[in-house]
């Protein structure tokens, strides 16, 4: 029989989740699932990852292969809800699924896929062949992101929402910014109309989630949500101004580094790509347009300054070694570059890579923990991403008729305290809600919480029990709501 966890979610079972798969992808998301008291297994063949597992996680592991039925079948699969094959074998994870849509036709299967020409194929996976839920490509998630960032190349981090329409973004607030010293509460006066909520702040590497009588202090690294038309006149009130991107730079030409020149050669942007390999170089001219392709080494000075790198407004890193990522863009900001981008896998150096002067950062395996996690995450959620070093995420759902989080002011909620509604959409309006404000059903919701209390946030949005659980005292978007 399977052992099943208590949630601290309304006492119910704990979502089983078995996940094939323990690199760093498989190991985070079992991290996190695993603080949210999801039941986690976790299947692999290495004894080293499993091992990282074991003295980390409170979650079962198994060591084998995961396209092994057996063993499928040893981890409780036909009990489970979620299977996830993520391990860097896309034939691997393709053979899990098959496995797992015999033993258990009904789990839902997230599979992550890097081979383009399998991705080619993904809707016929996901409706006819295997019956796969989600089918995530790390590659095109980061290129996606990349391309986000350079929408908005002033700030240091950038989300959408609804559809691109609504913006989460963070930014440093210099010394002579008009916000330094500012009361939350009266920023709606500094702004006049246009709609801002500000999430988070990270102060001192202390995440807060702010109430209204909190003040922003120069160094801190806010996160806000406003609507996408507005970010440039809020940005002016941070002492920035936005600078345009024409010239770019992309170091690496292996797969993210020529999807991402395909889609900025359809753009046109003017861009060029630097590619030590010749053979590779040969494959990127033939693949490329407007693009010029130079085969050489980057961090080779004479290279760099004959192509008059200090124009660039743009200089990306995407080779498959960080540490090269990173010296190219310390080397690329010292010879004059405006911006730079590195393309990070390792979680260790995330929090590290800005502190010494880069100034964007892209996770592949980040970007894959975040499309994946939306589709775990109970009640209707469209997507989720995770912020401040994975201390605090952002959700986007949709409020579902029967949800404990509709049909009362928000000032009467049981919402966890340090979890806030930032933003409401109901049809084109866009509406940042003050305590009297009410959730309707059908209206998309943004909602900032910390990790630990994910949990909490996920039973407001699932379909009410006829025996609730209390949830902890409210907290509101800039003021406090005391619950009488």
């Amino acid at each position: 029989m399977p052992t099943f966890w208590q949630s601290s979610c309304g006492g119910e079972p704990a979502l089983k989740i078995v996940i094939v798969g323990a690199g760093e992808v498989g190991f985070h998301i079992a991290q996190r699932l695993v603080l949210e008291k999801k039941e986690v297994v976790v299947i692999y063949q290495d004894e080293q990852a499993l091992a990282r597992v074991k003295e980390h996680l409170d979650a079962q592991i198994i060591l084998g292969s995961g396209s092994n039925p057996k063993i499928l079948e040893q981890a409780g699969i036909r009990e489970a809800e979620i299977l996830l094959a993520v391990t860097n074998s896309d034939e691997a994870n393709l053979i899990v699924c098959v496995f797992a849509n015999l033993l258990a036709p009904r789990i839902q299967k997230i599979v992550r896929i890097r081979n383009e020409e399998y991705n080619e194929y993904r809707e016929a996976l996901a409706k006819d062949i295997l019956n796969i839920s989600m089918v995530t490509n790390p590659d095109m998630e980061v290129v996606n992101s990349m391309l986000r960032l350079m929408t908005a190349p002033d700030v240091e981090e950038v989300s959408d929402f609804a559809g691109g329409r609504i913006r989460l973004v963070k930014k440093q607030l210099p010394e002579f910014s008009p916000l330094n010293g500012m009361r939350l509460e009266h920023l709606p006066k500094l702004l006049h109309d246009i709609p801002i909520v500000i999430g988070a702040i990270i102060r001192q590497d202390r995440l807060i989630i702010p109430k209204g009588t909190d003040t922003l202090k120069a160094g801190d690294s806010i996160y806000f949500v406003c609507e996408k038309d507005n970010l440039a006149k809020i940005s002016k009130l941070f002492g920035t101004e936005p600078h345009p991107i024409r010239n770019i730079l992309i170091m690496g030409g292996g797969k993210i580094g020529l999807q991402l020149a395909k889609a900025l050669d359809n753009l046109h942007y003017n861009t060029k790509v630097v590619e030590l390999d010749p053979h590779r170089s040969e494959v990127l001219s033939a693949n490329l347009h407007r693009t010029i392709v130079l085969q050489g080494d980057g961090t080779d000075l004479d290279l760099l300054e004959q192509e008059n790198i200090s124009s660039m407004d743009l200089v990306i890193a995407v080779t498959g070694d960080e540490e090269l990522n990173i010296l190219f863009c310390l080397l690329a900001k010292r010879l004059g570059a405006h911006k730079t981008l590195a393309r990070i896998n390792k979680f260790a150096y995330l929090s590290l890579v800005q502190a010494i002067g880069i100034d964007h950062i892209v996770s592949t395996r980040m970007s894959a923990v975040n499309s994946i996690l939306h589709f775990i995450r109970r009640g209707k959620i469209i997507s989720t991403v995770s912020i401040a070093g994975e201390e605090a995420e952002a959700i986007e759902a949709i409020a579902l008729e029967n949800s404990a989080i509709v049909g009362k002011p928000l000032k009467k909620l049981n919402f966890p305290k340090e979890a806030i509604i930032l933003c409401v959409l109901r049809g084109d309006e866009v509406i940042i809600p003050s305590g009297e404000s009410v959730i309707h059903p059908q209206d998309r919701l943004i909602i900032m919480a910390t990790r630990r209390h994910i949990p909490l946030v996920e039973q407001s949005l699932m379909v009410k029990l006829d025996h609730e659980i209390p949830l902890t005292p409210a907290r509101s978007l800039q003021a406090d709501w005391e619950i009488p």
